[in-house]
């Protein structure tokens, strides 16, 4: 309670969220109930279905279950609350729960932007070295790299979110967003912010373009390989196991890059809000209706743990 005080005079903040009028609100709820909902469902599944079926038990469907574990999380940490306050008069947050929802926030978030590059790692090892797959694949190395996910997920985030809640808040207390993301709170700021939009800048290429990097390093190695597989077959095969992760990272990367690394004074509260929407909430609906949708693997699953699949055998 001291550093509150020692930081700031706000004891609240309001979050706006999209719009003011009523029935607007109530379609909006509606729409990300559902959303949430089927996240929560899809993600879960996915997450089940690698679990009870050994066929599952690999590296790609480790890290699979691990993005929807995080995919849920994420959408958790500000989905409720953005519910609530669609449907309630009273749209405040604590200072100390808006702390709270911005670290557990980037911590999910930058640990799935790493875990990205390490999915993309995986899938050069399959396809470039095969053979050596299993050995170089082994469970503590996969075990590993999601700790290193993690740990700087945990760091960094603590980091941005120092640099952010070290400034003074003194009114007005309005954040004009669905939850305390950086760049919207951080126009609430009576001091000046340029040395954060430096540090944001930073961290967003330490945590954005570096991942970015690694990926399309591997996927540069990987279709040098697929073109040199002979029969087309085998090559729509060998792309269709990356196509997935391709489009999961661009949905996420992408928006997350353009609202972090841009600077504060050019950014737009709504448009802001429509990227964080995007990356936050549609992505991690998306992601299990991608991977289920191309992948063989997991329809398979689902029919053998439902039992639906032993009527055709």
């Amino acid at each position: 309670m001291l550093v509150q005080q020692n930081n700031s005079s706000i004891a609240e903040f309001i979050l706006l969220g999209f719009s003011r009028d009523f029935q607007v609100n109530v379609i909006l709820f509606n729409v990300f109930f559902f959303l949430y909902l089927s996240t929560l469902v899809g993600n879960g599944l996915i997450v089940t279905l690698i679990y009870l079926d050994s066929h599952l038990h690999t590296p790609m469907y480790f890290f699979l279950s691990v993005l929807s574990m995080l995919d849920m999380s994420y959408v958790t940490t500000t989905v409720p609350q953005m519910l609530v306050h669609l449907v309630c008069q009273k749209k405040t947050i604590s200072y100390s729960g808006c702390v709270a929802q911005m670290y557990i926030f980037l911590v999910l978030g930058i640990t799935e932007g790493w875990l990205f590059s390490v999915m993309a790692y995986d899938r050069y090892v399959a396809i470039c070295h095969p053979l050596r797959y299993k050995v170089i694949m082994r469970p503590w190395l996969c075990g590993a790299m999601v700790i290193f996910c993690g740990l700087w997920g945990i760091s960094c985030s603590l980091l941005y979110t120092v640099f952010t809640m070290r400034l003074p808040y003194c009114g007005p207390n309005e954040i004009n967003h669905f939850f305390c993301e950086v760049p919207a709170v951080l126009k609430l700021a009576c001091a000046d912010t340029s040395l954060n939009d430096r540090v944001d800048f930073i961290l967003g290429f330490i945590l954005l373009l570096v991942p970015l990097s690694f990926i399309l390093a591997s996927y540069v190695c990987i279709f040098t390989t697929i073109l040199r597989i002979r029969s087309a077959q085998g090559r729509l095969k060998a792309f269709s196991t990356c196509a997935s992760h391709i489009t999961v990272v661009t949905m996420f990367c992408g928006p997350a890059m353009f609202m972090y690394m841009n600077p504060g004074a050019n950014a737009s509260p709504e448009r802001d809000k429509k990227l964080a929407l995007f990356y936050n909430v549609i992505s991690a609906f998306l992601n299990p209706i991608i991977y289920s949708l191309r992948n063989k693997d997991v329809k398979r699953a689902f029919l053998k743990v439902t039992g639906w699949g032993r009527t055709t055998e």
